[in-house]
């Protein structure tokens, strides 16, 4: 009867309808409003089922260290319109879940001994181009063979990783070289007023590792205070790192295990991770931002 008066509504109205059949008026709007719900569900229903494998997907492609949110914005970025809380609701029901990092522990050995460059930072970590202001700093990690050690070197303009090492001892010549990597990446000019921040850690004070710097023309500058917060972006890139691979991958049995994931990390990292500090783009995107926009400068001035 319900269905009949369906049909019909719009032909002859609900209220004659239902007249005629003897039906409650009433009665036939909780029968459609029934209806309607259970159309608007399967809808959803569909909808789910479609971006389900999509979120999936783009959990999997980076690195499956995402939460909601920045599945949600990588989405956006692709075209794919979807609410956030949508996407936190299909992660529940798939099991996908974001790493969170862990607390910070400590592993350079200050040298009270050494001669400390100043603190040419005093805990302002901001640049407003690349190659003004680097900063290091590097973790341990435990491996089947012994512990190892992961320095990197970071352009904080955009936080691009633009030097990294693994090595299976904390010496001058670890450290050394992943600063090597990034002089031989950046090319820094030597007037380019570069300066290079790291803790008190007694390989970052070293003799050779401070005329290296010399070398390059690259200022030195070292926390003065001697805890964290001296060196906290370089601390929070150590963070992301354990927590998105160390101490989601692991246990690891070789060195060579650990250099291609990290290999691995710090591409994806510097091409397609979403930082929040850049507005949810790539390190490497802001770069090419920055430098499109300087030509675009230099284009209006020339013209």
């Amino acid at each position: 009867m319900y269905a009949f008066v369906q049909a019909h509504r719009d032909a002859h109205g609900v209220e004659p309808i239902c007249r005629v059949m003897q039906i409650a008026p009433s009665a036939y709007r909780r029968f459609a409003a029934r209806q309607r719900d259970r159309s608007q569900l399967s809808a959803r229903a569909k909808r789910d089922d479609a971006l389900m494998p999509k979120i999936e997907s783009v959990w999997n492609a980076n690195l499956q260290v995402y939460g909601a949110d920045k599945v949600w914005k990588q989405m956006n970025r692709e075209g794919e319109a979807v609410a956030r809380c949508t996407v936190e609701r299909l992660m529940r029901r798939l099991g996908l879940k974001g790493v969170r990092r862990g607390k910070v522990v400590r592993t350079t050995i200050a040298d009270h001994k050494a001669p400390c460059p100043q603190d040419k930072v005093n805990r302002q970590f901001r640049a407003d181009r690349p190659n003004q202001l680097w900063v290091s700093d590097f973790t341990y990690v435990s491996t089947w063979q012994g512990w190892l050690y992961v320095a990197f070197v970071v352009d904080v303009f955009a936080r691009r990783i633009v030097g990294w090492r693994v090595s299976s001892s904390m010496t001058t010549d670890f450290v050394l070289d992943a600063l090597e990597q990034a002089l031989y990446a950046r090319q820094p000019e030597r007037d380019s007023s570069l300066i290079h921040h790291s803790d008190r850690g007694s390989q970052y004070v070293s003799i050779r590792y401070s005329e290296r710097l010399a070398e390059a023309g690259v200022e030195p500058s070292v926390g003065s205070k001697g805890d964290s917060y001296d060196n906290a972006l370089a601390e929070t890139i150590n963070g992301l790192y354990k927590a998105e691979v160390i101490h989601r991958r692991g246990p690891w049995k070789t060195r060579e295990a650990v250099e291609l994931a990290t290999l691995e990390w710090v591409s994806w990292f510097n091409n397609h991770r979403l930082l929040e500090p850049l507005g949810y783009i790539p390190p490497a995107e802001a770069e090419a931002n920055y430098y499109r926009k300087i030509t675009r400068q230099i284009t209006e001035v020339v013209a």
